[in-house]
């Protein structure tokens, strides 16, 4: 995640809500494209007063939802052959549009609420919308809630907690290096019992 915000930051810092929008419109109809860590950057630099934290939810909500529209309107004109056919050359396998579409099937169109918190789902739940049939008044209507949840837990909470989340991302790395430390003391003290056992096994 932090290598995603060290991406996302100089687009966002150069190109501001332009870039924000973009890239989430984009990842909304199928682009494989990481949305989530332009929207923690942009909230981020918010909390630092170099962006409006409502205009940051405002532009995130609007192309979510246009995006996820667009999607829609691929899957439901263009037609699942269509998808598969031209998907491959913007990262939509068949594989993944199969597993969303068990997914989709399994738990029914209300997951189009939750999809925009799970990365695949994110990007090809309005392409599966269309391409099943769903009604575009209700598609519509769980996509712009879910995009609502989205968009809120994600800018407003990283920047009304964001002080909470910088101490957290600082422990995880500090976690990470004492575990890599530990693991790098446990190899070495491995390969000095096996050479000194190796030196003792040659002497008998």
């Amino acid at each position: 995640m932090n290598n995603l915000l060290a991406t996302a930051h100089p687009f966002i810092v150069q190109y501001g809500y332009g870039a924000l929008f973009g890239v989430l419109f984009a990842e909304s109809f199928g682009l494989p494209l990481p949305g989530e860590a332009f929207l923690v950057t942009a909230s981020f630099l918010a909390t630092q007063g170099q962006l409006n934290i409502w205009l940051v939810g405002l532009t995130a909500w609007t192309a979510a939802v246009l995006g996820d529209n667009a999607g829609y309107a691929i899957g439901r004109f263009g037609g699942r052959r269509l998808v598969i056919r031209h998907g491959a050359r913007v990262g939509i396998s068949a594989e993944r549009l199969n597993k969303t579409e068990r997914f989709f099937a399994h738990y029914g169109p209300e997951v189009v609420i939750v999809a925009r918190f799970f990365p695949v789902l994110r990007q090809l739940n309005g392409i599966v919308a269309g391409s099943a049939g769903m009604g575009w008044k209700r598609f519509a209507i769980y996509n712009a809630l879910g995009a609502l949840l989205w968009v809120g837990a994600w800018s407003y909470g990283v920047y009304y907690f964001g002080d909470q989340i910088k101490v957290w991302l600082l422990r995880l790395h500090t976690t990470a290096i004492w575990l890599a430390g530990a693991l790098a003391l446990i190899l070495l003290v491995a390969a000095a019992y096996w050479a000194i056992s190796k030196r003792m096994f040659i002497r008998r």
